[in-house]
């Protein structure tokens, strides 16, 4: 999980990035700012979205840097309804170690091609966001013989719904 900013001079707004690691499903959320605050809503709504249990299953642990948005680890791991339940486990990378993120800074690359770095993503609407999600979802992926994340992610959701 990660955050990927606007360009400097720009507003505070924020993209937070998260990569499901077995089918690399890419979820892109709109932040108001870099925040803990901002990021928990945004792992709460998607906790609520998908159902806790549904939620522990695809997210067993959640890698992320050492930036201060993700620094209070225990409200980050805890469910919506009680933060002493974990919903995940919460795992820093070594500082300057992108490599330990690899399918984030990937999926970092593909958003570039829609977001050029530097830009005010405030710019960009919620339905952008989702169309530039779903374009990165849809994309044929080598690794998966040219099953899409979106394809992958669907087996996946099915195999955990019997």
């Amino acid at each position: 999980m990660d955050c990927v900013e606007s360009g400097k001079g720009h507003s505070k707004t924020c993209l937070l990035t998260l990569v499901e690691r077995k089918t690399r499903k890419s979820i892109i959320r709109k932040m108001t700012s870099q925040t803990q605050a901002q990021v928990l809503k945004q792992l709460d709504e998607l906790e609520d979205s998908l159902g806790t249990e549904r939620f522990k299953q695809q997210f067993k642990s959640i890698t992320v840097d050492n930036g201060s948005e993700f620094l209070d680890y225990k409200s980050l791991e805890g469910t919506v309804k009680s933060r002493e339940n974990k919903r995940t486990h919460l795992f820093y990378c070594q500082p300057y170690s992108s490599y330990e993120r690899g399918s984030n800074e990937q999926m970092h690359t593909l958003l570039r091609r829609f977001i050029p770095k530097g830009s005010d993503i405030s710019q960009w609407s919620l339905n952008e966001i989702k169309e530039i999600e779903n374009t990165i979802n849809d994309y044929p992926r080598l690794l998966f013989d040219g099953l899409s994340a979106n394809e992958k992610f669907e087996a996946f959701q099915e195999a955990i719904a019997s």
